[in-house]
């Protein structure tokens, strides 16, 4: 089962974080809601599904967040509900918890990964001298399972944890084969992954991508001393802040031979509850900025209605739960119609709003 536990945060002031409710997503939930609201009548995902929209599992030269997806959910919301309309479909409810599964559902299917290449990463597989000890369906040397083995090639948590316990002994391997090690990029890895997970010998995988409330992972922070190097500019919260999991797995990686002590092994529980408190929450949370967000809320008309309650619009303070990304995603398909007829009556543009914009326009509203 793929289980994303979203939390629903934002930022009070700069640099404080408010904390709230989480909202617990589900990637099989969000699999089926896909299917069962009709969102595949028109967008495909990956291939499957109509062509009337964009393939929701494509993405080419956009660097795609939370804040990216709800910023362009908005933006073209007008155009996906005339479309609603003109194909017979009901818009149905979207609630926090929904929308939560559809995001773990997006993610787990490495929606919010950058592109990969097959070609390349075969390259890669070769150049990095992989291939030198793990065959593909045997081992080319002692202790070096082949790669139809992989675990991490069904579950992006488990590769950061078997790459990272794996680096020592990589690092070790090179040595006594008198290799250069160099780094790996994101590109690189995400290449080689699009690579493996293509072979014949590894088609029927199923992808898994399970992420528990982290309520050990600041105590295993401590435990495993990375609490002891990772303040201030070096803040973990900060270095991985909208990063992809193909990429805190290089940067994981890369890091090993500059750390002062011995890396600390990590079981796959341990990796997925330190993943869940230093990745998953501030990757959700997002980095905006209230005042900027403040005014992106005046620029871009929010305050001729909500500041004013024109047309039953409501004033917007602190809401219990905080906003983020998700609760942005509920509200815009929950009001987003009256919002856009009320608008279209006082002759007011639809708003659109960058990733940024978004970010920054969530922290204002936490702000309030």
């Amino acid at each position: 089962m793929w289980i994303l536990r979203v939390a629903a945060l934002g930022v009070a002031t700069a640099g404080m974080a408010l904390e709230a409710a989480d909202v617990q997503g589900d990637a099989q939930r969000g699999e089926q809601l896909f299917q069962t609201e009709r969102c595949i009548q028109c967008h495909a995902f990956n291939g499957r599904g109509a062509a009337l929209a964009p393939d929701l599992g494509k993405h080419i030269d956009r660097d795609f967040t939370p804040s990216a997806l709800a910023s362009l959910m908005w933006t073209h919301g007008p155009q996906m509900w005339s479309a609603m309309r003109q194909t017979g479909i009901v818009k149905d409810t979207l609630s926090p918890e929904s929308a939560a599964d559809l995001f773990a559902y997006f993610v787990a299917a490495r929606y919010f990964e950058k592109p990969g290449d097959a070609a390349r990463g075969k390259q890669a597989f070769t150049a990095l001298h992989c291939s030198e000890c793990h065959g593909v369906t045997t081992s080319n040397a002692a202790n070096a399972p082949p790669v139809v083995k992989w675990e991490s090639l069904a579950d992006p948590v488990v590769l950061i944890q078997q790459m990272w316990n794996h680096g020592p002994r990589m690092r070790q391997a090179y040595a006594e084969r008198k290799l250069r090690w160099s780094p790996v990029t994101a590109q690189q890895l995400k290449d080689i992954l699009i690579y493996l997970q293509g072979l014949p010998e590894n088609r029927a995988l199923v992808t898994a991508f399970a992420f528990p409330p982290s309520e050990i992972g600041s105590q295993l922070f401590q435990s495993k001393g990375c609490a002891g190097c990772h303040t201030g500019k070096l803040a973990l919260e900060t270095l991985l802040r909208n990063q992809t999991l193909t990429e805190v797995a290089v940067d994981m990686w890369n890091h090993q031979s500059a750390m002062k002590q011995p890396a600390p092994t990590l079981s796959q529980e341990e990796m997925r509850q330190l993943l869940g408190y230093i990745w998953m929450r501030p990757y959700f949370r997002g980095a905006g900025d209230p005042v900027r967000g403040g005014k992106v809320f005046m620029a871009k008309n929010c305050a001729s209605c909500h500041d004013t309650g024109t047309s039953g619009a409501p004033r917007l303070g602190k809401a219990p739960e905080g906003y983020s990304d998700i609760t942005m995603m509920s509200t815009l398909w929950e009001h987003g119609p009256r919002m856009l007829e009320q608008m279209s009556e006082r002759k007011l543009p639809w708003p659109s709003f960058t990733a940024a914009e978004m970010s920054d326009l969530i922290a204002y509203l936490n702000s309030l």
